[in-house]
């Protein structure tokens, strides 16, 4: 059976990751008859949001491993632990914690760093030519890790003239308009994203568009 390795990194759309495009990509994952470990940074939220008035809260921190575990129901692991040979593939989901915690995409664009670990994975991945699905903001991901190396890298992030686009196109990137229910295959480099919710008006959308994302993914296996 095929496995796929997942990154996390917290829980919850403002600070980690967005529980529905986890959840999502755990779920197709499943229905399409494959398995899945989930993986995250044992460190400190970048921020930490009060999701009731949308502001930060200054006083508390909390762990992106200790976050996402939530979402695994507590089966996850220090993203250390993360071996390459074996899995079939790699799945980065969304929310602002891909931005603020894998990377500092959020504050600094195309001149942003993705943190080690995360950068390791991602070309470990790419360098075995297994594929890697990123969904929402978590293009941003590959975009810093691979943008400057494959000039053919193929992406979206929902709408072309979006500020995060202009900024992938920055890091060499080619840039492709998707719909929240569908994803944008790039069979060459093996790279499969969806931009959920960087433009979805319905959560079904965000659904369907991570289900087709995931079986893009696993037909490249």
């Amino acid at each position: 059976m095929k496995k796929i390795a997942v990154i996390l990194c917290g829980c919850g759309s403002m600070d980690g990751s967005e529980i529905h495009e986890a959840t999502f990509a755990l779920a197709a994952i499943d229905e399409l008859d494959a398995n899945y470990e989930c993986f995250a940074l044992d460190e400190p939220q970048a921020r930490v949001m009060n999701f009731v008035t949308a502001q930060p809260e200054s006083n508390e921190t909390r762990n992106q491993l200790k976050e996402a575990a939530r979402i695994a129901r507590g089966k996850i692991q220090n993203l250390n632990n993360l071996l390459v040979e074996n899995f079939d593939a790699l799945i980065l989901p969304g929310g602002f914690g891909a931005a603020f915690n894998l990377c500092n995409f959020a504050s600094m664009g195309s001149e942003g760093q993705v943190k080690p670990q995360v950068v390791k994975a991602i070309k470990s991945f790419k360098q075995a030519n297994k594929p890697i699905g990123a969904i929402c903001i978590a293009p941003a991901l590959l975009a810093l890790s691979l943008g400057k190396e494959l000039t053919d890298l193929t992406i979206t992030a929902g709408n072309v003239d979006d500020e995060a686009a202009v900024q992938f196109e920055k890091l060499g990137c080619k840039v492709l308009p998707c719909d929240a229910a569908d994803c944008v295959i790039d069979s060459k480099n093996k790279i499969v994203s969806t931009p959920a919710y960087m433009n979805a008006k319905r959560i079904s959308d965000v659904r369907k568009g991570i289900y087709k994302l995931v079986e893009a993914v696993l037909k490249m296996v």
